[in-house]
C-alpha cells in the first residue's frame, strides 16, 4: 500500500481527479479518468469492492452468465485500474471543500475535481442488545461470518434482495435460518424469492419486527413483535445476520454538497452535485436502483463529466491569465 507522504512528495497534493471510494462505481470511473490520462488518486477506507466484494454470487452483472462471486467481480474491477498505475490509498477522508480539496489524516489534498463514490453500509436495526453483542452472534455481513454459524439456528432481519440472498446463502452451514420480515410479503426478486420459500432449510416470521436482542455472553434469543396480531414472543436464537436497509457514507460531504433526509446525495444526469466540480456516483447517491450495474454506468458518466468540467474550467482560467 502507497504512504500518504510518498503519494504526495512523488504526485504532489495537487491532482486532476480524486476519487473517494473504490466500490464498482469509483474503480469505474477510475478506469476512465485513467484512459483519459487526468492524474488521479483513489482513497478508500475499507475494501476495494465496497459491499459488492462481501457478496457470495452476483447473479445479474452482464456478461457472466454463471454468475461470479462478488470479490472475484471487484479484483478483475481493480485489475483494470491497477494496469493504468493509479495510485489507491487506504484512508478516512474526514472532510471535503468546495475548493475542491480534502483532508485525509490531518493532511490537505487539492483536486481540479472530486468524484463521491463512498458507497453505503448496512444500516442498524436501533434495538437494545444490538450493540452490546455486536460480533458475539450479530453480524452485517453473512460472506465473511457465515461459517462460525456451522448447525446453528440462526435468523435474517429483512425482505430485500441482500437479505433473501444471504438467507439462501447462510443455509450452506447453517441448521436452520429464519428470515424475519415486518411485511407478509418479500420485497426481493421473485427468482430469490422463489429459492427461498422453496429452500427446505429457510423458514419465514411475516409481519414481525425484532423489538430485543437476548443473551448474556451472546445471541440467545430474540423479543418479536407481530404487527398483524399484536403479540409479543421470544424465541431462542444463537445468531442474527441484519439486512434492514443501507446509510449512506456521506457524513464527510453532507455540509458541503446537497443530500436528502436520509443523506444521499442529490445529482443531476450528469452526475453533478450542488457544488461546481465535485461529482457523486454508486450507492451513495440519492436514486431508485442500488445495483452494480447502475453504479458502473453512473461511475462512467461521473467521470466523463470530471474530464468536461477539468477541460473547459482550466482551459478558460488559462485563456484569462495568457490574456491578461
Amino acid at each position: 500500500m502507497p504512504q500518504l507522504e510518498s503519494i504526495i512528495q512523488n504526485d504532489g497534493s495537487f491532482f486532476d481527479l480524486i476519487i473517494i471510494g473504490a466500490g464498482p462505481a469509483g474503480l469505474t470511473a477510475a478506469l476512465y479518468a485513467g484512459r483519459a490520462r487526468l492524474k488521479t488518486l483513489i482513497i478508500e477506507k475499507a475494501l476495494i469492492g465496497g459491499m459488492a466484494a462481501t457478496t457470495d454470487r452476483i447473479e445479474n452483472y452482464p456478461g457472466f452468465p454463471e454468475g461470479i462471486s462478488g470479490m472475484d467481480l471487484s479484483h478483475k474491477f481493480e485489475e483494470a485500474v491497477r494496469k493504468l498505475e493509479i495510485p489507491i490509498y487506504y484512508g478516512d477522508v474526514t472532510t471535503i471543500s468546495r475548493d475542491r480539496s480534502i483532508i485525509i489524516e490531518g493532511k490537505k489534498i487539492k483536486a481540479k475535481a472530486i468524484i463521491i463514490a463512498s458507497g453505503t453500509e448496512t444500516k442498524k436495526l436501533g434495538v437494545e442488545g444490538e450493540d452490546r453483542l455486536r460480533g458475539r452472534g450479530i453480524s452485517y455481513c453473512a460472506t465473511c461470518d457465515g461459517p462460525f454459524y456451522r448447525d446453528k439456528n440462526i435468523a435474517v432481519a429483512g425482505g430485500g434482495n441482500s437479505a433473501v440472498e444471504e438467507a439462501i446463502y447462510l443455509t450452506r452451514f447453517a441448521k436452520k435460518v429464519s428470515i424475519i420480515h415486518r411485511r407478509e410479503k418479500l420485497r426481493a426478486d421473485k427468482i430469490l424469492v422463489e429459492r427461498a420459500l422453496n429452500d427446505p432449510k429457510i423458514f419465514m416470521i411475516w409481519d414481525s419486527i425484532i423489538e430485543k436482542i437476548e443473551g448474556e455472553k451472546r445471541v440467545e434469543a430474540l423479543s418479536l413483535y407481530n404487527n398483524a396480531t399484536k403479540i409479543k414472543t421470544k424465541i431462542p436464537m444463537e445468531g442474527l445476520f441484519i439486512y434492514v436497509g443501507r446509510t449512506p457514507n456521506s457524513s464527510f460531504a453532507k455540509e458541503v454538497v446537497n443530500t436528502n433526509k436520509n443523506g444521499f446525495i442529490k445529482t443531476d444526469q450528469e452526475m453533478k452535485t450542488s457544488v461546481p466540480g465535485i461529482f457523486a456516483c454508486g450507492d451513495v447517491i440519492s436514486k431508485s436502483l442500488w445495483q452494480i450495474v447502475t453504479a458502473t454506468g453512473e461511475g462512467a458518466v461521473a467521470a466523463e463529466s470530471a474530464r468536461k468540467f477539468i477541460e473547459e474550467e482550466y482551459s478558460d482560467n488559462a485563456k484569462k491569465t495568457i490574456t491578461a
